[in-house]
């Protein structure tokens, strides 16, 4: 047993310098072991941690050092205004994707209809769902924008990141979304799915967040701990791209909306693919630090 005089104090802990760990990953964890708020850590700076708190903290700061996300052991991460489970089999949400978000909802705004005199559903797919925190934000956002209005779709190949999904949605109480396990639009061409595909096409939105990093991309290295299928894409990162805005146009209506989130560097790649297959209105969105981060365009 540890001598409590030589366990570590807070401010200790919060002035020592932890190799290859961020300074804010080092305060998070501290506060899920101790499971306090932040003002704890003003407060109490003279708190010493249990033998129990230390273990499970210092075995933390090991895990991180070696590569494992912050969001990995905690299992959760915070993305729009929820929050989502997280495990190895789910992309980590980040904060530039938000950007989607709140720019779709802005379309929707300005363009689909949520007169609910009209009994016309509207439907809005998400491809590549992964944690679904895009789909599952949209969803929130609908269901109180126009309840009983918008019916989401998730999907996805992964059948363990599909698990994650359906958990969150439970979690962040969003009832009008379905997930299907599929290759991008394969299960829609389904023999269970044989009346919907008859009355193609049938979605108002499509939204994605798909591979799109290249194989020998530098930054890989330090996201070796995320399922590198959500990652990394052939064609200088951007076939699942072309393959999502040559399909789209048989599940867009017309006037319909698709938007695509991809690298900082393929802007300008994307925005031309959307031209080439006959979208219009076709703009590429910044990202908060001011980098090209999605694409859109509209089937006409």
């Amino acid at each position: 047993m540890t001598n409590p005089s030589l366990r570590p104090s807070i401010t200790a802990l919060k002035k020592a310098n932890y190799a290859n760990v961020p300074g804010h990953w080092v305060t998070d964890w501290l506060l899920y072991v101790l499971q306090k708020s932040p003002s704890f850590l003003i407060t109490d700076g003279d708190y010493q941690l249990t033998e129990s708190e230390q273990t499970q903290f210092e075995a933390g700061i090991a895990q991180m050092q070696s590569g494992t996300p912050l969001a990995y052991l905690t299992g959760k991460q915070a993305f729009w205004s929820l929050e989502f489970e997280v495990n190895e089999h789910t992309l980590i949400p980040r904060p530039d994707t938000e950007v989607l978000v709140e720019r779709v909802l802005g379309w929707i705004d300005n363009h689909a209809q949520t007169d609910d005199t009209n009994n016309s559903p509207q439907r809005l797919l998400d491809l590549g769902t992964g944690s679904g925190c895009i789909a599952i934000s949209l969803a929130h956002e609908l269901q109180a924008l126009a309840p009983s209005r918008w019916q989401v779709t998730a999907i996805d190949y992964s059948k363990p990141a599909l698990e994650v999904a359906k958990r969150n949605a439970v979690l962040n109480d969003v009832t009008n979304i379905e997930f299907k396990q599929s290759d991008w639009f394969s299960v829609l061409n389904s023999s269970e799915n044989s009346e919907r595909a008859a009355d193609k096409p049938v979605f108002d939105v499509i939204v994605s967040n798909p591979p799109y990093i290249v194989d020998n991309d530098e930054h890989l290295d330090k996201l070796k701990a995320e399922p590198l299928s959500a990652l990394v894409a052939p064609d200088n990162g951007l076939r699942d791209i072309k393959q999502i805005v040559e399909q789209a146009r048989d599940y867009l209506v017309r006037g319909g909306l698709l938007a695509i989130e991809h690298g900082y560097d393929q802007g300008e790649l994307v925005h031309q693919i959307f031209t080439d297959f006959g979208y219009t209105q076709v703009e590429t969105l910044q990202d908060y630090g001011g980098n090209d981060r999605v694409t859109w365009g509209v089937y006409a």
